[in-house]
């Protein structure tokens, strides 16, 4: 009987360790990241305090497991550089307001993104920056396409 216990608790050992090693680095990551370093920026007369994802790392677990944000915060996205952007919301719990930015501060296009989704969102043209806030951040301050953020991202590209 313990051969055969032990057998079985061995079985079941190597199949969590192969389970594993097929997970995706987000799926073993569940916890949020927080730590990032962070940039301000200014939006008309708001001010955001912006976590900045640059690696692809930091921009592939973006918000996800996050189970709040403050209404003046959000997560700034910086890529090498332009391109079509697209974005979804797998293991992201808030629903988000995602502006595609180009190099100078220009909103190029908003998309409202909901939870716990697959569906891609892209900018309508390339970009090099993506800002994602609260559901409805944008609209509620009547911040739309056409209009410029500024900050320290977009300086260097004036």
């Amino acid at each position: 009987m313990n051969k055969i216990v032990s057998r079985f608790g061995s079985f079941l050992l190597a199949f969590g360790l192969a389970a594993a090693a097929f997970q995706t680095p987000v799926q073993a990551q569940s916890a949020p990241q927080t730590n990032l370093p962070r940039t301000s920026i200014t939006a008309g007369m708001y001010l955001i305090d912006a976590q900045v994802a640059m690696t692809p790392r930091e921009r592939e677990v973006g918000l996800m497991f996050r189970k709040e944000m403050p209404a003046q915060e959000g997560m700034l996205f910086v890529f090498d550089q332009p391109a079509t952007q697209c974005f979804w919301m797998r293991n992201t719990i808030l629903p988000l307001s995602t502006a595609f930015v180009a190099d100078d501060g220009t909103i190029v296009n908003v998309a409202d993104m909901q939870p716990m989704t697959e569906t891609s969102h892209c900018s309508e043209k390339p970009v090099r920056y993506v800002l994602e806030m609260n559901q409805g951040w944008f609209e509620k301050r009547g911040i739309k396409a056409g209009q410029r953020l500024s900050g320290r991202p977009f300086a260097a590209h004036k």
